[in-house]
């Protein structure tokens, strides 16, 4: 069974910087993504960025294009999200994600809080 672990979360100026860590436990099948999705208070949870395992292909929703670089280190099974230039409309609830065929798995959550 495959466990997620998020850490690096806190509170942060306007303008500053975090970056998440995701580690992953388990066996995972051969093919996968891996991301990070937020919650914002009293909204749904949406999706942030992600990248494919093996092929490194990145993918960003909009709002968090040119500030958040989500990269990985296999050998450490970790994924990271830098998050730069951050801005109050970024403050949530920050999970990590698992995609594969057979299921989808998700970290505990993080809190990112950023004041104005």
């Amino acid at each position: 069974q495959v466990q997620l672990v998020e850490s690096g979360g806190g509170l942060v100026q306007a303008g500053g910087s975090l970056r998440l860590s995701c580690v992953g436990s388990g066996r995972t099948e051969t093919v996968y993504t891996m991301g990070w999705f937020r919650q914002p208070p009293g909204k749904e949870r949406e999706f942030v960025a992600t990248i494919h395992w093996s092929g490194g292909r990145t993918y960003y929703t909009d709002s968090v294009k040119g500030r958040f670089t989500i990269s990985r280190d296999n050998a450490k099974n970790t994924v990271y999200l830098q998050m730069n230039s951050l801005k109050p409309e970024d403050t949530a609830v920050y999970y990590c994600n698992l995609a594969q065929r057979s299921s989808t798995i998700w970290g505990q959550g993080t809190q990112v809080t950023v004041s104005s």
